[in-house]
């Protein structure tokens, strides 16, 4: 048996809880200050990997092609209880592929999500935000925005980018329903995800007869072509991996807005009264939340030195996004909210080759919701004090299971 020295043993556990939904984990901070690269033990198994803490570090890390972003690789920083016969038996999603896999995949979606592409869809999306307003305003009361407003609209708009039938959305709404709720069992998420696994293969097979002006039939053709060469399985976990990584972010970025924005009513204000702060707003509610602190972990595949410390082949790397968007050398009084903060690169998207190929969706969704919303209902506040929202401590995307509210 492998002994562990105390020095060892004392390594702080991850992930650290956030205990407000505002910043990262307290630890982050004293972590940074002290020895900005430690080592952690990882909670679910006991191993140890490096976190890094200063923005300079962690945008390095993510920009170094000697790092592997492969969950298989052995020594890779897994914070989901999932064996590795499992993992290396099923196909990874894009986010989890190097190159050259990866840069072949991105450069096959990257067309869908051009700023003039997204652009195009602003009308429909605000027709969109507005018929669920509509229909909370008519069921007044209390109302839990995270089932009314944050989960159906995303879930609606990636309907819309896929060319999904009317008649078949009610299926995407029970899926994300099925796998983000707070009840949501491993078996219950299993039986959804086979679902829709399912549907998306049939998709792709009717796409490729009759193919539509949708993201599914554009890379479908894309892909025969321009001699991509992928295989349609192949493009069906690419379409999986933007359906549920667009839903998750947007989906948790619009409940965590409202709530800064409901409890902040000086930013509100500001926002209310000059719509053009909404693009300077999302960057500050990613800065502000950095929901996927640790979707940007890696594994070392060569020695690196980082600064002062020698990272070795095989180990694991989580390149913290929440504590890089609170270093204070860039960001003055980080814990602040203020949406008129001067712009700087916050890495709340990641950074390097895997940033968020998604993000001019994401963005386009919450500079029109949070506007719209507090146009409408002004009056909107909490129906519970703040400290009693459920916080998903217990998932890899920050966020809140719920959030009820009145006016």
């Amino acid at each position: 048996m492998t002994k562990i020295s105390k020095a060892e043993a004392e390594y702080p556990s991850f992930p650290m809880a956030r205990s407000c939904p505002y910043g990262p984990p307290k630890e982050y901070e004293e972590i940074r200050e002290q020895a900005p690269i430690s080592k952690v033990r990882l909670a679910m198994n006991g191993r140890e990997a490096w976190l890094v803490t200063r923005y300079d570090d962690v945008r390095e890390i993510l920009s170094d092609s000697r790092v592997s972003a492969d969950i298989t690789n052995d020594g890779y920083p897994l914070m989901l209880p999932v064996p590795m016969e499992i993992l290396k038996s099923v196909p990874r999603a894009l986010f989890h592929l190097d190159h050259p896999e990866h840069t072949v995949q991105r450069r096959l979606i990257m067309p869908e999500f051009t700023v003039r592409r997204i652009d195009a869809m602003r009308e429909r999306t605000l027709e969109i935000i507005d018929e669920y307003i509509d229909a909370i305003l008519a069921k007044g009361g209390t109302v839990d925005l995270i089932e009314e407003l944050a989960m159906p609209i995303p879930a609606q708009a990636i309907c819309e980018l896929l060319g999904i039938p009317v008649e078949d959305r009610h299926f995407f709404h029970e899926y994300v329903a099925g796998i983000l709720g707070k009840d949501s069992d491993p078996e219950q998420i299993a039986v959804r995800e086979a679902e829709m696994a399912a549907y998306i293969e049939r998709m792709l097979v009717e796409r490729s007869e009759n193919p539509g002006d949708d993201l599914v039939s554009n890379l479908i053709v894309r892909n025969e072509e321009d001699g991509f060469g992928l295989e349609l399985a192949e493009i069906g976990i690419l379409v999986r991996a933007i359906v549920a990584g667009g839903h998750e972010t947007t989906a948790n970025m619009i409940g965590l807005g409202i709530l800064a924005l409901i409890e902040h009513p000086d930013q509100r204000e500001l926002l209310m009264k000059d719509r053009s702060l909404a693009s300077r707003a999302v960057d500050e509610l990613m800065r502000i939340f950095s929901i996927s602190d640790f979707g940007t972990s890696r594994v070392a595949m060569e020695d690196i030195q980082l600064g002062d410390t020698l990272i070795r082949k095989g180990e694991g790397i989580i390149a913290s996004l929440a504590a890089a968007n609170h270093d204070p050398d860039l960001f003055p009084d980080p814990y602040r909210f203020d949406i008129t903060r001067e712009s700087v690169r916050n890495v709340g998207f990641g950074h390097g080759v895997h940033q968020c190929s998604g993000q001019t969706m994401v963005r386009m969704q919450l500079e029109l919701i949070f506007p719209r919303l507090f146009e409408r209902i002004p009056g909107l506040r909490l129906a519970v004090p703040a400290e009693e929202l459920p916080l998903k401590n217990d998932s890899l995307i920050h966020g809140l299971y719920k959030l009820p509210v009145t006016w």
